[in-house]
């Protein structure tokens, strides 16, 4: 027991000795530290008046080190990635080459790593922005709101940035594909002589060109199996359709058509990264193609025939307007319903024009834009036949409508009856059930498969009267034949004083269209055609044509005409109206016009010179697009419907207007 009190004063005498002795030394301290000057000097601890370093760590400035920015650029020059350094203040710090694998695992380590930190750094910036704009204006706080976009459009370039693909040829595809700024594109630079803008559809392409590598995106199994992807790639189809609507032009889409280019953008790089297959994707694209192959052939077959359908079918306007004319015609006495100046029908040294039309507006214009354009008006003869159903509505027009000091007659085709299957054999190949069978296609006949071959319009007799015209006029030494589909511009008189050297037919030749020539008409495969004619002879234009009626009865132009047709009773030599039987009774018997007289192509062709138009003296709407349908080219309805005087209380009553 008494050796114990030693042992236990020794030990609390080396238990209490030290902790007096270092909380002595700790009261020596001049102040307490906070803890932000610690963690501001924790590199330096200051034991009385001296400061000792810890030289344990390597000694720091007191400026924060700020990370520098690394970005990465493609060079095309070599298969490396340079990778420049640079610190805050712009300067280049270092310069260096990282060789690039096979196999791509260092590229995407590099940029996933660049991309981490610009996007850190970025949104520290965009912070800073928002931050010092809050106690301004709205409009400076749209501004920086704009700078915001802007950074984050760096990210997404840097995100959209193409991978360098092996071989030559992939290298040029990704270049041309990824040439296309986005940012540039909004503005396109301007021709400094013509001051037009260059590439003014250049975004509407671009746009275009995203859906085409979407839908490959779409229908790819390694981005399918990515639903969130899939859903974000429909959002983004979904927005360019709408941005596009109905665009054709950069001016034409909407102010944020730009960012929708660069979301749609991001989003194909995302899909680019998932699926790296390229014969994937070339497999798609072939498909693709195909496809879009296959619907343009249905469509191009579909709109021939809507086109056809189209022109065939007569306007409400149309059809309401013989219908009004006739009940009015019926109600006039029968002194009413006589022409003045019936004492000019058969006089020779006159102007006289044979038009053949059931189209009562139609024949107006061409009447009405001959006689404004004409020098004497009184000299000029207008005989117009058309069909037993119009007959009464075409007086009538005409009776309220007067030619001014012109002379006009109105007949009956039912009139002429010379006119007969006996005496016609092309009126006799009309009437018979294999001919209508052809026309209409029913099951009794293997018809042509093309519709312009079964027009109802070669049906009729009236198509077919321009080889009938010395029958028709007998007293008459020359006519000009025009066509219900032209509009006159000048005078035409000058006509008749052309020399046609003994020739029949005085017509403008069509030389410089291939499918005027022979062989596009006829079939020359036929030995009656092939040792008769020459496939490669130029063809000429019906519409206005000038007719010597006694040459024409000297040659007996009319049996030439009648034996070919006994020829082609069953429509091998030739299949499609009276062109090709023109040619074939004309042949060797048609004197060229100068090609001013007469225009060609206004119902088919958008790109007929304005110069040769406004310089010629008829001008003609052959085609489907005729003036009065819906279908006609608007461009060139203006030269036809300045002849036609909307303000009439017939077609007011029929709604036809302009």
């Amino acid at each position: 027991m008494v050796g114990r009190k030693p042992v236990l004063v020794l030990l609390c005498f080396t238990v209490l000795a030290p902790i007096v002795l270092y909380t002595d030394r700790l009261s020596s301290f001049p102040g307490s530290l906070s803890n932000n000057d610690f963690i501001e000097d924790v590199s330096n601890v200051a034991f009385g008046n001296e400061v000792g370093k810890l030289n344990a760590l390597p000694q720091e400035l007191t400026n924060v080190v700020k990370e520098p920015i690394g970005i990465v650029y493609p060079d095309n020059s070599s298969n490396a990635y340079q990778i420049w350094v640079q610190s805050r203040d712009g300067s280049a710090s270092s310069n260096a080459q990282v060789p690039q694998r096979k196999s791509g695992e260092l590229k995407s380590r590099m940029l996933s790593t660049m991309d981490e930190r610009n996007l850190s750094e970025k949104k520290g910036v965009i912070e800073q922005v928002v931050n010092k704009n809050i106690g301004k204006d709205d409009s400076e706080k749209s501004k920086a709101e704009e700078e915001s976009k802007e950074l984050g459009s760096q990210q997404t370039e840097l995100n959209s940035k193409p991978e360098k693909e092996e071989g030559k040829s992939e290298k040029k595809s990704e270049e041309t594909t990824h040439k296309v700024d986005p940012e540039k594109l909004q503005t396109a630079p301007k021709d400094r002589k013509s001051g037009s803008t260059v590439m003014s559809d250049a975004r509407v392409r671009h746009l275009r060109d995203q859906l085409i590598r979407a839908k490959v995106f779409l229908g790819l199994g390694a981005t399918r199996t990515n639903p969130h992807y899939i859903r974000e790639l429909r959002l983004r189809i979904r927005e360019v359709q709408r941005t596009l609507g109905d665009a054709t032009k950069d001016s034409d889409l909407p102010r944020n058509a730009n960012d929708k280019l660069k979301a749609m953008e991001q989003t194909l790089a995302k899909g680019k990264q998932i699926q790296d297959d390229c014969a994937a994707v070339i497999k798609k694209l072939r498909a693709m193609l195909h496809s879009t192959e296959e619907q343009l052939r249905v469509n191009k077959k579909q709109e021939v025939f809507l086109t056809q359908l189209a022109a065939k079918t007569l306007p409400k306007g149309l059809h309401c307007l013989p219908l009004r004319l006739s009940t009015e015609y019926f109600s006039l006495d029968p002194s009413q319903q006589q022409f003045p100046n019936q004492e000019k029908l058969e006089d020779p040294k006159l102007y006289h024009y044979a038009l053949f039309s059931d189209n009562v507006l139609a024949a107006a214009v061409v009447v009405n834009s001959t006689v404004s354009n004409a020098k004497h008006p009184s000299n000029h003869v207008f005989h117009i036949v058309t069909d037993r159903l119009n007959y009464a509505a075409m007086r009538m027009w005409f009776l309220s409508n007067p030619p001014g000091k012109a002379a006009i007659q109105v007949q009956n085709i039912e009139e002429f009856t010379w006119l007969n299957a006996s005496y016609s054999p092309v009126l006799k190949q009309l009437g018979s059930q294999s001919m209508i069978d052809y026309y209409f296609r029913t099951h009794r006949a293997n018809s042509d498969p093309n519709l312009k071959f079964r027009n109802p319009k070669y049906l009729s007799i009236l198509n077919h009267l321009r080889f009938y015209l010395p029958e028709i006029f007998p007293k008459l030494n020359k006519v000009v034949f025009l066509d219900d589909d032209i509009v006159v511009q000048k005078d035409l008189s000058g006509l008749w004083t052309i020399d046609l050297k003994g020739k029949v037919n005085g017509a403008v030749e069509t030389c410089g269209e291939n499918f005027h020539r022979f062989d596009r008409y006829l079939n020359f495969s036929n030995p009656l055609i092939s040792k008769n004619f020459d496939p490669h002879s130029c063809g000429w234009a019906y519409g206005m044509n000038v007719f010597d009626l006694a040459e024409w009865r000297k040659q007996k132009i009319t049996e030439v005409y009648h034996s070919w047709q006994r020829l082609n009773h069953d429509r091998l030599l030739w299949k499609l109206g009276t062109l090709p039987a023109g040619l074939i009774t004309f042949w060797n018997r048609t004197f060229p016009l100068n090609r001013s007289w007469h225009v060609l192509g206004l119902g088919y062709n958008p790109h007929v010179a304005p110069r040769d138009i406004e310089r010629a003296a008829v001008i003609h709407y052959n085609g489907n697009m005729k003036p009065w349908l819906e279908i006609g080219m608007p461009k060139y309805r203006n030269y036809w419907s300045k002849y036609v005087n909307y303000d009439q209380v017939f077609l007011r009553e029929c709604n036809i207007s302009p």
